[in-house]
């Protein structure tokens, strides 16, 4: 088997921004209210002529530009989401229809929050076996359309976004991994924790639960995540947890020990977007230099299904 790496990562947001003040119109809470549980100040929101794939696409273009590839370079797209109203086209049929490539494999996959490391997975392991020579990995969310906007438990949370990477087959990356062995798993007994249900579907979950969870089980799995890489905690130069929860992404990197690493808090200005909150958080890392070219950062995802999947990844 070949070795994989990220050659490029896109991200790309709504213009629309609501504010905690903007919230505090809508709902009974305040800017206080928010900051102080979930540690979030502002995020972006798409219209109705803003669907999913065009988040995904836009995302998708500009890793792709960053990559120096052309869309019909791309042999096989996966969209993590949960967000999709249709069943078909899928959504990554739909961006690969959008960036006009030509014969594509295309899949979605559905793990809510940890879609987007759950996908990642899958093109390595497509690539690794051949399957596929240079994969289109997007994680795209609209939550703003399942949210009900009444319930200030949860409309505080959510926000639209998308973010991508680009994986290709790297023979020369056999002793140190681009993309380290994922560790993924569930606890299927408190699957209904978090919940996109109904007609039309919204979001729930039961928040305490899931900070106990997350708090207390993850940061285990986190380490155990770097020991399949062969690096320990303190080598990481970026921890970028899935963004659901200021209260929930520091005491979890902080339980890791990564002393030494950047810990992405994109939450702050984008809110929880699912899938996307990884890539679109690492993009941002990337992007504004505060991680090197090369340098190993934890990539770790958990949330709907209560499932978990991380992996160390060497920046693009």
């Amino acid at each position: 088997m070949t070795g994989t790496r990220v050659v490029a990562l896109g991200h790309y947001q709504p213009a629309k921004v609501l504010t905690n003040h903007d919230l505090a119109a809508m709902v009974d809470t305040s800017d206080e209210w928010i900051t102080s549980r979930v540690g979030i100040k502002t995020r972006h929101l798409g219209g109705p002529d803003e669907p999913v794939d065009e988040l995904a696409a836009h995302a998708a273009a500009k890793a792709l530009a960053a990559a120096g590839l052309q869309p019909v370079d791309i042999d096989l797209v996966l969209v993590a989401t949960s967000t999709a109203i249709d069943r078909s086209p899928s959504m990554s049929a739909r961006v690969a229809a959008r960036l006009g490539m030509t014969s594509p494999a295309v899949m979605d996959i559905n793990v809510v929050c940890s879609g987007f490391t759950h996908a990642l997975a899958t093109a390595d392991h497509a690539v690794r076996a051949g399957a596929a020579t240079r994969a289109l990995v997007i994680g795209a969310d609209k939550m703003g359309d399942i949210v009900d906007w009444t319930d200030r438990s949860s409309c505080v949370l959510m926000g639209d976004g998308a973010g991508a990477a680009v994986v290709v087959a790297d023979s020369g990356m056999a002793g140190r991994p681009g993309i380290g062995p994922v560790l993924w798993g569930s606890v299927p007994g408190m699957g209904d924790a978090v919940r996109i249900e109904g007609t039309p579907p919204r979001f729930a979950q039961e928040g305490q639960s899931v900070y106990r969870w997350a708090t207390t089980q993850l940061p285990p799995i986190a380490r155990k995540v770097c020991e399949k890489a062969g690096i320990t905690p303190e080598d990481l130069a970026a921890v970028v947890l899935h963004q659901a929860n200021l209260r929930i992404i520091e005491p979890v990197a902080r339980k890791i020990g990564a002393v030494n690493a950047v810990i992405a808090r994109d939450v702050v200005d984008s809110g929880n977007t699912s899938a996307a909150s990884i890539p679109m958080a690492l993009s941002k890392l990337v992007e504004r230099g505060e991680v090197a070219s090369g340098a190993p950062a934890l990539l770790f995802g958990f949330g709907g299904n209560l499932s978990y999947a991380g992996q160390v990844i060497r920046c693009p």
